[in-house]
């Protein structure tokens, strides 16, 4: 019951803090939803003054922004302190323009968990990929951004799993 509540804790002071990070308040990206075991996060960005193009459409770079470090978070969170998790690599393709507000979703499952489990078991690097769409209200494909990460688990994690002899 403690956990939960720490846990839970974590997950409020998490959606709090990415909600007044200066690089998301500046673009307009809202943190609308974690969930308490970290497997599901919901952003939105409104189109605003501050965050259009030239064009009066959302600007490329928060579209990106808005998907960034989620796959990340999440992973660490369910992963624990025995793995690395990073970032590697991204590519966003934008497909139409974001004319109002956009959205974007992230899950991970314990299927996605086990073959990161699988690929690291002897602290290799594992370097998966995942995407996530950014769509408007009206459910149009706005942009999708592929991620690479960069996973590995930490070789001493292996000793400290093994039960004394």
């Amino acid at each position: 019951m403690m956990q939960n509540k720490k846990l839970a804790r974590k997950v409020r002071f998490l959606r709090w803090l990415l909600n007044f990070y200066p690089p998301y308040l500046g673009a307009g990206v809202k943190v609308r939803y974690i969930s308490s075991d970290f497997r599901e996060v919901r952003v939105s960005m409104g189109l605003k003054w501050y965050n259009r193009n030239y064009v009066r459409t959302q600007f490329g770079g928060s579209l990106y922004s808005m998907t960034d470090p989620f796959y990340m978070l999440m992973l660490m969170e369910n992963l624990g302190r025995d793995y690395v998790v990073w970032d590697k690599a991204a590519h966003i393709e934008f497909i139409s323009p974001g004319q109002g507000t956009v959205h974007a979703e992230f899950k991970i499952d314990e299927d996605m968990l086990d073959t990161i489990r699988e690929h690291t078991a002897a602290s290799e690097k594992y370097l998966p990929n995942y995407q996530v769409e950014v769509r408007d209200d009206h459910g149009t494909l706005v942009a999708r951004v592929d991620k690479t990460l960069y996973i590995r688990r930490k070789p001493q994690a292996q000793l400290t799993d093994k039960a004394p002899a």
